[in-house]
């Protein structure tokens, strides 16, 4: 799979394609819980990553701003959310640097 994580015309943008799927989400900030990472821009959640039902499997949504509908939610590698995970913890694009390594132990 290919992968870009940059900073982009002054948001973050992550992307992941592959031959069966493609993400991509722009951010200004990844706020960090237990087993989620949520993606906000302008305050508001564009996305997210997060563990799926407690198995192994990393899961990323997109928010389409249309009647509050999102996505559906694609499979990503876990190495996919790490790279995105370092790379803006040291872009300074995280709302909470205490909850980063807690998700790292619950879903990395």
């Amino acid at each position: 799979m290919e992968t870009t994580i940059a900073e982009l015309d002054g948001l973050m943008l992550a992307r992941l394609e592959g031959e069966d799927r493609v993400f991509e989400v722009s951010f200004e900030l990844i706020d960090p819980t237990d087993v989620t990472l949520r993606f906000l821009r302008n305050g508001n959640r564009v996305g997210s990553i997060y563990k799926d039902d407690g198995t192994n499997r990393a899961m990323a949504r997109l928010t389409t701003g249309r009647d509050g509908t999102d996505f559906i939610g694609i499979g990503v590698p876990k190495e996919f959310v790490a790279d995105l995970l370092d790379t803006a913890v040291e872009a300074g694009r995280v709302t909470e640097k205490g909850a980063v390594e807690g998700y790292r132990l619950r879903v990395l």
